[in-house]
């Protein structure tokens, strides 16, 4: 059957459109303005790692160069506007999907309690009731404030003590939130006294949830198939998303189209019906310096896809070994992703290591300079009073 067309570049324009990539990053960054990115975004991923900036606040940085993050604590923890919970990872998440995130919660308190069980976990359940009944007496609390006197390993969640475990198990269902965070520690309290009862008292049924995420997701991707359907936000299965596209298309809900990759293969993809009749132009030819887990490039596989750009987090992989570095941040200029740079906040000043142009991508001096400034940018956002850059930064 033949299907619309969707050409790479007016894939990347759309594409960029839905994720607050195509107009120039203006705005006041706080308050409503910047609650209507992260709702515009669907979540912002959360990452510890602080070479520069959070992931967080660099993704919201690159939308709004004035945000800073003292705006997106007020909006989660003082506003409660937001609430922290996980997608395909721990992320920043509108309040008012609270509802929907139900559902997630039934699957990890079943998933988790069978996986938790085999993996020799045998005294975690028998220490559910009493972290439960700790923070219900006594207060929010942190990890380390739970499993006095119990082992504790320094791996991850297969090297927890049985409390911490515990202490998951009941954020991962639903039963505790994260009041806060001190640094970046996820402070606990009972989920009736985090969320506003207006959000924390409503439900809805399975189907009515599968539809948000499906709609929501395509909303947000512009075109998908059904598993990137499923994977935008991890919270339905292959198999609901297939399920509800199939019943979408048969309803004239949505449409099927062809999109062009990079390399000028063609993917049937679901989309909107409308989504011919309004192609976005091209977005203004503005650097930006994204984070790794930004929500464009968060599906490498997409990413490399629409734009030809393979990118793989190295914090894991010998040094010796490093293609580029520790933790090297993505380079975007209009519609095209034109390298990558490794730079570092070191003492109130932005190192600047080495920058890798993407294959045909020349480096004239008008981009040049336009990187240069995009880094004056970033200095100020993290507090650098000056840049360093290392002889031939530019390999």
């Amino acid at each position: 059957m033949t299907a619309p067309v969707l050409c790479n570049a007016a894939a990347r324009h759309l594409f960029l459109t839905r994720h607050g990539l195509h107009d120039r990053p203006s705005g006041a960054g706080t308050g409503a303005d910047l609650k209507a990115v992260v709702d515009h975004l669907g979540f912002v991923q959360l990452d510890s790692v602080n070479t520069f900036a959070r992931a967080h606040d660099l993704i919201l940085w690159s939308r709004r160069q004035q945000y800073r993050p003292k705006a997106l604590q007020n909006l989660l923890h003082r506003d409660r506007q937001l609430f922290e919970h996980w997608t395909h990872d721990a992320a920043i998440i509108p309040m008012q999907s609270f509802a929907h995130w139900r559902l997630r919660f039934a699957r990890d308190e079943a998933r988790l309690a069978s996986r938790w069980q085999d993996q020799r976990r045998d005294d975690f359940h028998s220490k559910i009731d009493s972290v439960l009944r700790r923070i219900s007496d006594q207060g929010a609390c942190t990890s380390g404030q739970v499993g006095e006197g119990e082992s504790r390993g320094s791996g991850g969640w297969w090297d927890w003590h049985p409390s911490k475990t515990a202490l998951e198990y009941l954020w991962r269902s639903g039963q505790i939130s994260v009041l806060r965070r001190d640094g970046f520690t996820k402070v606990y309290d009972l989920t009736e006294r985090v969320i506003p009862a207006e959000h924390l008292n409503r439900r809805h049924h399975p189907d009515e949830t599968i539809d948000w995420c499906c709609a929501g997701a395509l909303d947000r991707l512009g075109f998908a198939t059904s598993g990137e359907l499923a994977a935008f936000w991890d919270h339905i299965t292959p198999a609901e998303a297939k399920s509800w596209c199939a019943a979408a298309l048969a309803e004239g809900r949505v449409i099927e189209i062809d999109v062009e990759g990079v390399d000028g293969k063609m993917r049937r993809s679901y989309a909107w019906p409308d989504v011919m009749d309004t192609l976005p132009p091209a977005p203004v030819p503005r650097v930006r310096i994204l984070s790794p887990f930004d929500p464009a490039l968060r599906d490498r596989k997409r990413a490399e896809r629409i734009f030809g750009f393979s990118y793989r987090i190295e914090i894991f992989v010998p040094a010796s070994q490093r293609k580029y570095g520790y933790y090297v941040f993505p380079v975007m200029e209009g519609d095209r992703m034109i390298g990558r740079i490794d730079m570092k906040r070191d003492a109130g000043v932005l190192a600047v290591r080495a920058f890798w142009p993407e294959p045909g991508i020349r480096m004239g001096a008008g981009r040049v300079a336009a990187l240069r400034k995009e880094l004056e940018r970033a200095a100020v956002f993290g507090g650098c009073d000056d840049i360093a850059f290392a002889e031939d930064w530019i390999q």
